[in-house]
């Protein structure tokens, strides 16, 4: 009768919780968070672990993600291979079953990505037994220095809010850490380069060139590409002080040199060149990651599988159709901008125009150039992900803080309870939601329940979605529990299955709803099956931030 539904319900909720926080919170929380934000120790502590704790309270719901984007599978590639002790696996002697995404095949095994993912994913699997702790702990680490961060920039009130907005926005609701791909770790390394920043300038510390060093470096592991705009910033920004910053600089090249020659030793056990990247192996094997717009498109050097080449056509479907023009580099930058939002929680766009007043200082003129260089540096590849701008977060969280700052007291205090209503309701909701189903854990548990070595062949339908791939492994193809392969018809197959007689072979079938999983039998030809509809390519159950936006 009343026509009530759901944007009412949302409306009437985030309603009664501001009412709510109004009442509730100035005469209490305003006073306890004034007396905490000056003590670093307590808030770095405080923010870093909030966002585990509430990620792990929604575990009931939303179990640890399994990885599903081929991404994902390259960076715990590398993080296996460095729980095996090294840099590059040796080829398989039947490499041609295990060709999938943004993995070399020869001359080593490894994925394309530099370490630095794959290093937190280490970590986390080497402290906890669990990839995804790493995750966390790179979250719980951004939290925290966004606070430390800020507080060379602006009072501690407004730097613990902004590592408050931290949590809000990059914790148990945002796809990076609901992911294994990255963006936290990225994160990290612009906190250390930006916090240090101001505080070079003010004491010219050799201890804060070290961080500084510290933060290049894990950026250098991290985001290769966006690292030279990293660095040019930073010059830009100590410029009017350069005569002051010999022992910060020696500092920060003494930390840099080991990381630089980690890099050159992990091209030269994968590619066998000191100098070449794997990215650039892989481009010149198999055409892909797509090349800059001012490169021409790559051409593959080797024979693809018909998953490869849809691939290789997608990657470089983003590029135009002819030379790069003025035009065409402004379009896809007009048309990349809408994605900044995930920096930035709904009601803060109320806030953001304040900044402006702001840009009369040299420090935040520093801080839109930066945030100006990235955007126009990132532009020239053809594709774009959010997590290339990781480096950026903190610096999207100062222009937020500064903003409020800037408005009205009481105009501030309300955007910041729609911030805090605008996440508890969406958090709450998570507590009591049921995601999809998973396919990819149902057929792993499946596996589980088989004793002993299992080798299983992926047979995909005509009408499979290229992108929904299963043929990922570890490093040690030889001696892992379960071995993902294509499948290349009984007669190869057979070479496959004499080479692991030990192991029960499986055909597994991911097109079938749900995905068929059966023990291999030789003489089965494969299936023609009716056309099916595309795959969700978020088969995990996950909390994207996108929602909350």
């Amino acid at each position: 009768m009343f026509n009530f539904g759901p944007s009412d319900l949302l409306e009437l909720t985030l309603a009664a919780l501001l009412v709510l926080m109004a009442i509730v919170a100035r005469p209490w929380v305003e006073p306890w968070a004034r007396r905490l934000a000056p003590k670093t120790g307590w808030c770095m502590l405080l923010l870093a672990l909030l966002p585990v704790a509430l990620r792990l309270a929604l575990l009931p719901h939303h179990r640890v993600p399994t990885p599903d984007v081929y991404d994902e599978f390259g960076h715990l590639l590398v993080a296996d291979t460095l729980l095996h002790f090294r840099l590059a696996n040796p080829p398989h002697p039947l490499h041609q079953f295990f060709e999938t995404f943004f993995v070399l095949q020869t001359p080593a095994y490894a994925s394309i990505y530099p370490i630095g993912q794959g290093l937190a994913l280490a970590i986390g699997r080497a402290i906890f037994g669990l990839p995804w702790a790493g995750v966390l702990l790179s979250t719980a680490a951004m939290c925290a220095l966004c606070y430390w961060m800020l507080r060379g920039w602006t009072t501690p009130e407004w730097a613990l809010l902004g590592g408050v907005l931290a949590v809000i926005e990059f914790g148990p609701l945002s796809a990076w850490m609901d992911s294994y791909w990255g963006g936290s770790l990225a994160g990290v390394a612009g906190c250390l380069v930006f916090g240090a920043l101001p505080r070079i300038r003010a004491t010219g510390s050799a201890s804060l060139g070290a961080l500084l060093g510290l933060g290049i470096g894990l950026h250098w592991l991290t985001r290769p590409y966006e690292t030279i705009f990293l660095i040019l910033s930073i010059l830009l920004f100590l410029l009017p002080t350069w005569r002051t910053l010999a022992r910060p600089a020696a500092a920060a090249a003494i930390v840099l040199l080991p990381v630089l020659g980690l890099s050159l030793l992990q091209n030269k056990r994968i590619t066998s060149s000191w100098t070449t990247l794997p990215y650039a192996l892989s481009r010149y094997q198999y055409g892909v990651p797509a090349a800059f717009t001012w490169q021409a498109n790559p051409q593959p050097h080797q024979e693809l599988t018909r998953e490869q080449q849809f691939q290789y056509k997608m990657q470089n479907s983003f590029r135009a159709s002819g030379p790069e023009t003025i035009e065409t580099f402004l379009e896809r930058l007009e048309y990349r901008v809408r994605f900044y939002r995930f920096f930035f929680i709904a009601p803060l766009y109320i806030a953001l125009p304040f900044f402006l007043a702001k840009l009369g200082e040299f420090r935040y003129l520093w801080v839109s150039l930066t945030l100006l260089l990235f955007a126009l540096g990132v532009n020239f590849y053809p594709f774009f992900e959010v997590h290339y701008l990781g480096a950026l977060t903190c610096l999207f969280l100062l222009v937020g803080v500064t903003a409020l700052d800037r408005m009205n007291h009481n105009a501030s205090r309300l955007i910041v309870y729609l911030c805090l209503a605008h996440f508890a309701f969406w958090y709450s909701r998570g507590l009591f939601d049921r995601p999809s189903p998973d396919r990819r854990a149902a057929v792993n548990r499946q596996l589980e329940q088989a004793p002993g070595q299992q080798l299983v062949f992926v047979r995909y339908w005509p009408q499979h979605k290229f992108q929904d791939e299963w043929v990922y492994n570890g490093a040690d193809l030889d001696h892992a529990r379960i071995v993902w392969a294509r499948d290349l018809g009984s007669p190869e197959d057979q070479k496959l299955l004499r080479y692991y007689p030990s192991r029960t072979a499986w055909l597994l079938e991911p097109d079938a709803t749900p995905p068929r999983l059966n023990p291999y039998r030789a003489e089965e030809p494969p299936k023609t099956a009716p056309p099916l509809p595309a795959p969700s390519r978020t088969a995990t159950p996950s909390l994207r931030f996108e929602q909350v936006h």
